[in-house]
């Protein structure tokens, strides 16, 4: 176990936990926002201080480091992890370089944030959990970013699961439907090429639902039955950065150059079953082409005494049915996840008053800097990271033997 880190600190002030990211768009800014915010949300026992920020474009890096408030701004990440004020890693890159910067980061005693999915291949999780295994036994912690963890009614989800409320599990299924493909003239952002995204709406979107599901669940898949396929397999070559759904087709498109087309070589759409260890059976969809839908991210649990229902368009509302209740007037309720005995509301305001997306970094934020105080390991590790990654490899191995049944490799 982890023994608790303390840096540098005035006598009676809360010691700080500097930070520096490496990657600064959507996802930069999101986790930005989570390490700006929570210290002035949340009572912590490590101060979060924004030390520096690293992103390849000079001019571009700065102006982020401007707008969300990093001290300092690096173009080479090697020069981030080697700063002397820097004790964790927040690695918001696409996942080719994610092996490479976490286990650089791990080896120069940084702890580390890892955005999900944690790599492009099983062999590269693996490589990093071991080494986060390592670092554990020398004080650095690890930690993969599947926020939707901290939505505050999936928080309650799971206590309700861990507490008994539904019984025993007999089905989960979840969806996570966007469309910001459906445009063929989309430009082939980093999104849709394999040596640099891993895969497509499989990796994107299905990371987040397996994580999702097996965390309220409570336990793991064992196997999966798929289907994957790619719709528009050409796509116009980019004339300027664009990374994904901030850029579809009705947010404006990112000028289209005339160097042609190149061939999209990930997924843009899976579809799978999977059974439960307990023996549940699972259905999971995740596509970029569900025309009309932004970010809908919906998974129902049904167990043999309740069932319990999340929309991510309704994200302060659970819906919960109590199996147990006499039929003539027992149905779905509505419950407001507002209240301050609420998963993370203590802090924030007043019951009624709801939150949204980006407060689940904020959370996120949080959990991590108590685990580091505390010494203890944060969930969701790198280990469940490489866990998702395994399923995630089933899917596809499965998707090209013709949906036969693909146990998940242990």
């Amino acid at each position: 176990m982890a023994q608790p880190q303390q840096s540098e600190g005035t006598e009676g002030e809360t010691p700080p936990l500097r930070v520096g990211m490496v990657g600064y768009a959507f996802m930069g800014a999101a986790h930005s926002q989570g390490w700006r915010t929570v210290g002035r949300v949340f009572d912590l026992p490590r101060r979060p201080v924004l030390a520096a920020i690293c992103g390849r474009d000079g001019a571009a890096v700065r102006a982020a480091a401007d707008r969300h408030g990093w001290a300092a701004a690096e173009t080479d990440w090697r020069a981030l992890i080697e700063r002397d004020d820097v004790d964790l890693v927040d690695i918001c890159t696409p996942g080719d370089s994610h092996a490479e910067i976490a286990l650089a980061a791990l080896a120069a005693g940084k702890h580390v944030l890892c955005e999900k999915p944690l790599a492009n291949t099983v062999e590269e999780a693996a490589a990093m959990t071991a080494a986060a295994e390592e670092a554990c036994g020398r004080g650095q912690l690890a930690m993969v970013g599947f926020n939707y963890r901290r939505v505050p009614a999936t928080a309650l989800a799971r206590r309700m699961v861990a507490e008994g409320r539904l019984g025993s599990l007999r089905h989960v299924r979840v969806t996570y439907l966007q469309d910001w493909l459906v445009d063929p003239e989309f430009p082939l952002t980093w999104r849709l090429r394999r040596e640099l995204a891993g895969s497509g709406a499989l990796g994107d979107l299905g990371a987040h639902i397996v994580d999702l599901a097996q965390h309220l669940a409570g336990e793991r898949l064992t196997g999966v039955s798929a289907l994957t396929e790619t719709f528009v397999r050409e796509r116009p070559l980019p004339g300027g950065p664009t990374s994904g759904p901030t850029s579809g087709p009705t947010g404006g498109l990112t000028a289209v150059s005339a160097l042609g087309t190149g061939q999209v070589t990930v997924d843009d759409a899976a579809l799978f079953t999977g059974r439960f260890a307990s023996g549940a059976l699972a259905s999971f969809e995740a596509t970029r082409y569900a025309t009309g839908r932004k970010n809908a991210l919906r998974i129902e649990l049904n167990g043999e005494r309740g069932s319990l229902a999340f929309d991510l368009e309704r994200l302060n509302e659970l819906s919960y049915h109590d199996g147990t209740e006499p039929g003539a007037h027992a149905g779905f309720r509505r419950i407001l996840v507002t209240q301050p005995d609420h998963p993370y509301l203590e802090a924030w305001w007043p019951p009624g008053h709801g939150l949204g997306y980006e407060h689940t970094f904020v959370h996120q934020a949080r959990d991590l800097i108590h685990a580091i105080a505390e010494g203890r390991r944060p969930e969701p590790s790198f280990a469940d990271g490489l866990q998702v990654q395994r399923v995630l490899a089933a899917v596809e191995e499965s998707a090209e033997k013709n949906s036969v049944y693909t146990p998940i490799a242990v």
